[in-house]
């Protein structure tokens, strides 16, 4: 097989059989094929599309670059969540350790942060102490013992998407279905779960800006995990508007630690309990979705969710006293309303736009992050408010940084004089086949 010859029949709208996607990426992992001719392939890719059958042996061929994280010592099921990244969804530190509460399971291996859309490893490193790093050995150790652990890729993991993935960012191709569904599925299924429940974000603040998107990436997943033996389903969630009350790293925490107490913002706890749920049920094929609500709020109440997470963090090499050791910013400044009435949007790019800006975020791979600053204190939907009245809190560690970012918050809101429906959270479900 000549590279040129697969790039030729992608570029012409030809079906690619397995051998020629799996000698493609063999290839092109050990270095024997190219940037440039990966280049070609991405982009032929990017404007032809994928079968399922095409974009299902790519997926394989990605996860069987490097090594699979052998789970086989875990006797619960094992099951994760994706989500395909928003801004202020701290909602995987909510439902690991809620899941692991529940008799599952929780092998995650998440990622950072990049552009607008925050990352849950960015996140848990703000905690002095948490480790991301660990080797397959420590991550199945803290399995073993709380149930959940949070960690980063290793190199060995799919090395295949982390070449790619590199190449995309810096080709164009980054928005292509086939090779985002190929991404984020040759690393979930590297974890070695048997359920895999998808958060496909879908608005201003998402990836995917529009439903006919969204659908067609959900549906892609789902059908490559299918495909691969995996119980699977993806609920399609609104990303108009930021999730809870913070967006930035250590605000995060912080929230994460509010919502395991009982005092979490409804859409954030309302989205984890329909998640977690969703996990229990595939992973049972018996549990009822109220029931497994009803559980999962138990679980806060009584407090043992919010415990599972502090044993993790522990596990992790984290610090037991983490409120009193998270960062704090220099300077704090509100946000205020310049009218009265009612809170009718919040634009979640905007507010994500605001958190690269103060230094929360990244825009290339190999950026820093502040783990103090962000916004807090984010007024919801459908909240009255007064002129005057705090919309949001700034925290910032320069003053220019805080003053620029604080005009991006301040146009993220929309106040209008009319009463403002609940918006749906949840818009779609897409189960295989469907």
């Amino acid at each position: 097989m000549l590279p040129q010859w697969v790039i030729e029949k992608k570029r012409d709208g030809g079906e690619l059989d397995a051998d020629e996607i799996g000698a493609f990426i063999k290839g092109y992992t050990v270095g024997d094929i190219p940037d440039y001719q990966m280049s070609a392939l991405a982009m032929a890719i990017y404007f032809q599309g994928m079968s399922f059958d095409e974009v299902t042996t790519l997926t394989h061929a990605m996860l069987h670059s490097g090594d699979l994280v052998d789970t086989s010592s875990l006797t619960r099921p094992k099951a994760d969540k994706h989500s395909t990244g928003g801004i202020g969804d701290k909602l995987s530190l909510l439902l690991a350790p809620l899941a692991a509460c529940n008799g599952i399971d929780v092998p995650m291996i998440s990622g950072r942060g990049l552009g607008i859309t925050g990352g849950t490893l960015d996140k848990l490193e703000s905690i002095p102490g948490y480790r991301c790093d660990l080797s397959e050995a420590e991550f199945l150790a803290v399995l073993h013992e709380c149930g959940c652990s949070i960690t980063g890729q290793t190199a060995s993991l799919a090395p295949a998407d982390k070449k790619l993935y590199a190449l995309r960012d810096v080709t164009a191709t980054v928005p292509s279905i086939p090779l985002i569904a190929a991404s984020i599925m040759s690393k979930k299924l590297a974890e070695g779960t048997d359920v895999l429940v998808l958060d496909v974000k879908c608005g201003h603040g998402a990836f995917m800006k529009n439903l006919d998107d969204a659908r067609e990436l959900a549906r892609t997943m789902v059908e490559i995990g299918h495909r691969m033996g995996k119980s699977m389903s993806a609920l399609i969630t609104d990303m108009n508007a930021p999730i809870g009350r913070t967006v930035g790293n250590a605000l995060e925490i912080r929230e994460t630690l509010a919502g395991l107490s009982g005092q979490g913002a409804d859409d954030m706890m309302s989205l984890t309990y329909a998640l977690t749920a969703e996990m229990m049920v595939l992973s049972d094929g018996k549990a009822d979705p109220s029931e497994a609500k009803k559980r999962l709020v138990d679980d806060v109440t009584s407090g043992a969710a919010l415990a599972r997470f502090r044993q993790m963090v522990e596990l992790h090499g984290g610090v037991s006293d983490i409120e009193a050791q998270l960062p704090v910013a220099r300077i704090q400044t509100p946000v205020t309303a310049s009218a009265s009435g009612t809170v009718s949007a919040v634009d979640a790019d905007k507010v994500g736009r605001a958190g690269i800006i103060l230094g929360a975020g990244r825009t290339r791979v190999d950026d820093g992050v502040d783990h103090a600053v962000g916004i807090a204190d984010l007024a919801a939907i459908g909240e009255r408010c007064q002129a005057g009245d705090v919309l949001a809190t700034i925290h910032a560690n320069s003053k220019d940084a805080c003053n620029e970012a604080l005009q991006y918050v301040k146009d993220a809101y929309i106040i209008s004089s009319k009463k403002i429906p609940p918006r749906p959270l949840i818009i779609e479900t897409i189960k295989p086949g469907e």
